[in-house]
């Protein structure tokens, strides 16, 4: 794979739930960038196609009530108009070390009560590869994930040149 091409969807795995599907794409850029446009809602309009904002409930200390963490809860605002309730059902954060971590990060969530998609960012030579999942019955949204990986892919590669630009 070249890494600007999302690898063609195959069978998850068995997950609670029943069975999910899954699209990646190898992207040149660290981890923890990928990562954090992943769980900071104020990217999701950037990448996500089908998402033109999104809003936490509760205040965050830290200056931190953007970002996602285990058990957030929001709402989402969709292309369409529509503004849908979410929950985080899960999320394992991991330590990007050594440039090499096959389990990486991840968070899926449910949109208006419905298991949705998933979220997950693995260190790689050289980079990371996102992948997202959706479930059994949603394998056309495959097509809006890929979609949401070429943007990650541009976003990724600017946030880590700005990244650069801005070290001593």
């Amino acid at each position: 794979m070249t890494g600007r091409r999302p690898e063609k969807p195959r069978p998850g795995a068995a997950v609670a739930g029943g069975r999910r599907w899954s699209v990646s794409r190898r992207i040149a850029a660290p981890a923890p960038v990928a990562w954090r446009l992943l769980t900071d809602i104020r990217f999701w309009p950037l990448w996500g196609p089908s998402i033109t904002g999104a809003e936490l409930a509760g205040h965050r200390p830290g200056g931190e009530e953007h970002l996602l963490r285990a058990g957030s809860r929001g709402r989402v605002r969709t292309l369409v108009g529509v503004s849908l309730p979410f929950i985080v059902t899960s999320f394992e954060e991991g330590s990007f070390r050594d440039g090499c971590d096959e389990k990486g990060s991840a968070w899926s969530w449910a949109v208006a009560g419905v298991a949705s998609t998933g979220h997950r960012v693995a260190a790689v030579p050289g980079g990371c590869r996102v992948t997202f999942t959706v479930p059994w019955w949603a394998p056309t949204y495959l097509l809006v994930c890929a979609v949401a990986l070429r943007r990650i892919d541009r976003l990724a590669a600017r946030e880590a040149r700005d990244a650069l630009d801005c070290e001593p």
